[in-house]
């Protein structure tokens, strides 16, 4: 799983305008990795697409591939909060891959 939501700028010019930087971490409850990687490789795409998206990126840990992390840099608030609500937010995470998961965690952060 890797992408970015830009294609026209550098990670240098997505973050220098700051923004909202959320970093979360989850992992898959035994047997159901598999199904979230899938789930997520759906997800993706869509969520790169996103207008408020500046950088979109979701991994998978070599060590233990239950861990995911997400790095997503939004342009602002309002673009966290739209994101949260997209249908595909809604139809992948909250409905298909949240309650595969036996722990998530998230942060927020501003860039300085």
């Amino acid at each position: 799983m890797t992408g970015y939501a830009i294609e026209t700028k550098t990670v240098n010019e997505a973050v220098s305008g700051g923004g909202l930087l959320v970093v979360a971490q989850w992992e898959a409850r035994a047997g159901e990795a598999d199904r979230v990687a899938e789930i997520l490789s759906r997800f993706l795409p869509k969520a790169q697409r996103e207008p408020g998206a500046e950088l979109f990126l979701i991994s998978r840990a070599k060590d233990n591939p239950a861990q995911f992390l997400f790095y997503e840099l939004f342009r602002d608030e309002a673009a966290f909060k739209a994101h949260q609500e997209s249908d595909h937010f809604k139809t992948y995470i909250a409905g298909q891959a949240l309650p595969l998961l036996a722990r998530r965690e998230r942060m927020q952060y501003g860039l300085i």
